[in-house]
């Protein structure tokens, strides 16, 4: 065993027997890497303009955090394909300075049960708050760290004051 998979090792034990949270395991993402490399196009918020994605309100959560600003492709939505580099929506977290940072992505398919890459997407009923008939969504937290995990839907640390302060 090289030292690189002996500390490698060492952290995933680490994290097996004090359930650590910050340690190597946790920065590994086979998913969020493929996601991240396949959208990274995205940090421009001009591309997803491009591309046929369109704003919604920010989204915070009253418990704090939340998920940011959705740019959302209906035509991706209803075509009811689940393709790593065409996710239904993109998110955005306004900063200070008045830009849109990359923070995530959200994959939805309206049929299911539904997956990406082995990986099962979360149901959500109808009616909801989306105007979406039933549906399955999986966000992926390829570009900002969520502290509830890579597909948590709401990220504590995610916030739209600044989106509110600039109104």
């Amino acid at each position: 065993m090289n030292q690189s998979s002996w500390v490698r090792g060492a952290a995933l034990v680490s994290v097996l027997v004090t359930g650590a949270g910050t340690a190597w395991a946790d920065n590994v993402n086979p998913l969020a890497d493929a996601v991240h490399a396949a959208n990274d196009r995205f940090s421009d918020v001009a591309v997803a303009l491009k591309e046929g994605y369109n704003p919604i309100p920010c989204d915070s959560s009253p418990m704090g955090g939340g998920m940011g600003i959705h740019y959302v492709n209906p035509d991706l939505i209803k075509g009811g394909v689940l393709d790593i580099t065409k996710p239904q929506a993109v998110m955005y977290e306004p900063m200070p300075d008045g830009k849109l940072a990359l923070i995530a992505v959200e994959y939805i398919a309206l049929k299911g049960p539904a997956a990406l890459q082995g990986h099962m997407m979360n149901y959500n009923a109808a009616p909801n708050s989306y105007g979406l008939p039933e549906f399955y969504e999986m966000h992926v937290w390829a570009w900002k760290k969520n502290p509830l995990g890579t597909f948590a839907d709401d990220n504590p640390d995610v916030s739209c004051d600044a989106m509110k302060a600039a109104n």
